[in-house]
């Protein structure tokens, strides 16, 4: 038996030169689920939380039939949590 023609373990792609094998891609795949499963989950608890999105600063504009909403203060503190967040992380 030739076993000359061996399947290669390794994903190289090609255009940046990464060679991953796939344990480090089920790692990664892995890491992306959990990472999904915990904005989920934050998405969840957010939805509970009745001040978010009415802040005040944020813009809503209602007419007969058209509803303009724009929460830009939520957005601000939604920034200013994740860029702390983040900052203490990396630390």
């Amino acid at each position: 038996m030739d076993t000359s023609f061996q399947r290669s373990q390794k994903i190289i792609i090609v255009r940046s030169g990464i060679t991953m094998d796939f344990s480090q891609i089920g790692k990664l795949i892995l890491s992306a689920g959990v990472v999904l499963v915990i904005i989920g989950l934050l998405l969840l608890a957010f939805g509970k939380l009745s001040f978010l999105g009415k802040l005040p600063g944020d813009i809503v504009i209602q007419k007969k039939n058209f509803t303009f909403y724009f929460p830009i203060v939520t957005s601000l503190l939604l920034s200013l949590i994740v860029s702390l967040l983040l900052y203490f992380l990396k630390k």
